[in-house]
């Protein structure tokens, strides 16, 4: 990983709620980047799987939020932070299947209940905070 230093990489998104045609902007960028840096593409594949489903969360719940990452030489930390409706029920809502997505996210192929559990199995940490009302924050850790 000769492209790596011990300066960390650092980079961000702003995600927009409903604005479905910018959704994979954020997981193609990151994605570029860690291939650039020559990343294995298993790791590669695993955040761009997370950070993609992170971002269609925003776009589907929440009104705007963030999407960061911070990249060492042995971490890769993507943070994302909405502005949207939380979560009442976490532990429910990282079953495979469980869904709260309204039905025009549905019409459109979105809310199959996947999204929280795929970022969770491709993360090697996994975080989740909610406030009801308020916004949801997740914190991924893939180990590089």
């Amino acid at each position: 990983m000769s492209a790596r230093s011990n300066v960390p990489i650092e980079g961000s998104f702003q995600l927009i709620g409903g604005k479905f045609d910018k959704a994979g902007e954020a997981s193609t960028s990151l994605k570029k980047k860690l291939t650039e840096m020559g990343l294995n593409v298993e790791i590669v594949r695993r955040a761009s799987i997370a950070t993609f489903e992170a971002e269609i969360n925003v776009i589907i719940y929440a009104a705007a939020g963030w999407l960061r990452y911070y990249i060492t030489d042995d971490t890769l930390r993507i943070v994302i932070e909405d502005m949207g409706p939380g979560i009442e029920n976490i532990e429910l809502a990282m079953q495979e299947g469980y869904s709260t997505a309204p039905e025009w996210a549905r019409a459109m192929g979105w809310g199959a209940g996947m999204g929280l559990p795929n970022m969770k199995k491709n993360s090697d940490k996994f975080k989740i905070d909610s406030v009801v009302g308020e916004g949801t924050t997740v914190e991924m850790i893939i180990n590089l």
